[in-house]
């Protein structure tokens, strides 16, 4: 009984080692040779994907200013007209407008010399 489990074991893993090593003999063979002209640095993807980049990254910088002033005002209205109970509430907004604001532009600027250096 040993002795046909193990002939058993021996031909299912004689089996499986055929197919996996045809499969990787033709998988090796099928490769395309490696090109060294151009690289990924060159195509239209890296290319693209840097603009895209520096583009969102610029944006980033007009736009986020301007969001965080119209947060601001909106929220020194709100508090010129609540009672003094929500004060601390619109102030705790204001600050956080402020430090989302300069949050943003920090790391749009910190992206866009991280981009500046691959170029």
């Amino acid at each position: 009984m040993k002795t046909l489990i193990r002939k058993i074991g021996a031909f299912l893993s004689s089996a499986l080692e055929r197919p996996l090593a045809a499969a990787l003999s033709v998988w090796a063979f099928t490769l395309p040779a490696p090109v060294f002209a151009g690289g990924i640095g060159g195509s239209k993807l890296a290319t693209g994907t840097e603009k895209l980049v520096n583009d969102v990254t610029s944006w980033l910088l007009v736009v986020a200013p301007l969001v965080a002033v119209v947060a601001v005002i909106y929220y020194l209205i709100r508090k010129t007209v609540s009672d003094e109970i929500d004060h601390k509430k619109w102030n705790t907004r204001i600050s956080t407008a402020i430090i989302c604001c300069i949050g943003v532009v920090l790391a749009s600027v910190i992206i866009k010399l991280i981009v500046s250096y691959y170029q």
